[in-house]
């Protein structure tokens, strides 16, 4: 299950300048994504420029969403559920 934080740092991956199939390190990721949440205006602008991309050449927007989902799949993986504590009396 993608999470709405790995699908909005897949989207700002995706509109990054970093190569389809690449293999960035965390710090190179970590930081290509803050880059273009700030260049972009936001999270919703990167949802916009991913949705453009689709429209507008779906045969090379695919591979590229499929190749950021991966990457911030890897490079983020999920935390564990936190424990909840118990009162006892």
């Amino acid at each position: 299950m993608t999470t709405m934080l790995t699908a909005a740092r897949a989207e700002a991956l995706f509109t990054t300048g970093l190569a389809t199939g690449s293999r960035p390190t965390l710090e190179v990721a970590d930081e290509a994504i803050r880059t273009a949440v700030r260049t972009r205006g936001g999270t919703r602008a990167c949802a916009g420029d991913v949705a453009a991309e689709f429209g507008d050449h779906p045969e090379l927007a695919l591979p590229r969403m499929r190749w950021a989902l991966a990457t911030v799949s890897l490079l983020y993986p999920p935390r564990g559920r936190r424990q909840r504590w118990a009162l006892v009396a």
